[in-house]
């Protein structure tokens, strides 16, 4: 029955990349048992079908994409139990202070707020998204380079 627990997994893995966490999650719903799951996730992670390091990077790439920050990534990927050895690396690849601006510029337009409320309210917006201080700030004042 490891066989179709490794058929299963790879039917996922096609679709996406999965970390081990997630995929152990989902196997739970299948009628396996403990160690069919262990055994197939561990014969996809020797032959490199299923990757945490690959999941880190498609994750964060997709993150990045969509504009979120640092922080909201570094939590989600948290989440599924991905050590900090494997996300901070990928985390430090990305320009955050250029992506902070571009995120403040699509969704409040060119100009720098001009009052307190205006600038708090965008500060808010980038906070939500998952910048950190620096990264607000430098897109607040519009300053470009980092």
């Amino acid at each position: 029955m490891a066989d179709s627990a490794k058929q299963v997994l790879l039917a996922m893995l096609a679709r996406r990349e999965h970390c081990r966490f997630e995929l152990a999650r989902k196997l739970q719903h299948y009628p396996f048992s403990a160690a069919e799951i262990t055994t197939a996730l561990d014969e996809l992670a020797a032959n490199n079908s299923q990757s945490d390091q690959r999941f880190t990077e498609a994750y964060i790439r997709m993150r990045y994409n969509k504009g979120y920050g640092p922080c909201y990534i570094h939590q989600q990927l948290t989440a599924y139990q991905l050590d900090d050895a494997l996300i901070v690396p990928v985390l430090q690849d990305y320009d955050w202070f250029a992506l902070a601006i571009a995120v403040r510029q699509k969704k409040f337009g060119n100009s720098l707020p001009n009052t307190p409320k205006e600038k708090a309210k965008q500060m808010r917006f980038l906070q939500y998204r998952g910048f950190d201080h620096e990264q607000i700030k430098q897109a607040i004042l519009g300053i470009i380079d980092s």
